[in-house]
């Protein structure tokens, strides 16, 4: 029965590759953490009904959503979606209250 370790590499070219495939899955875990973060802040304050935080977070949250997606952490259309969705329930919120 195979063992369910990973198997250390045996080149040094190897090993080094698997020391920088940690560091850089740390680094795009936070990245992915921050563009869900912030659509959730976004969501919340429309939930609640907050125009004018949620047009503020929406702002934002556009900043991040486009810098995450230009490093590639998301695909390009997911961001777009996202934040034509969003941009909809923000509109949404802004005409319900006027």
């Amino acid at each position: 029965m195979a063992s369910k370790s990973k198997k250390s590499p045996r080149l040094a070219s190897g090993r080094k590759r698997a020391r920088q495939d940690t560091k850089l899955n740390a680094h795009n875990s936070s990245l992915r953490s921050r563009y869900r973060t912030a659509i959730k802040k976004v969501e919340k304050a429309v939930a609640t009904g907050d125009k004018a935080q949620a047009t503020a977070l929406f702002a934002q949250m556009q900043s991040i959503v486009d810098t995450i997606a230009d490093k590639g952490i998301f695909h390009k259309n997911k961001a777009a979606r996202d934040k034509s969705r969003l941009s909809a329930k923000v509109k949404a919120l802004a005409t319900a209250a006027a």
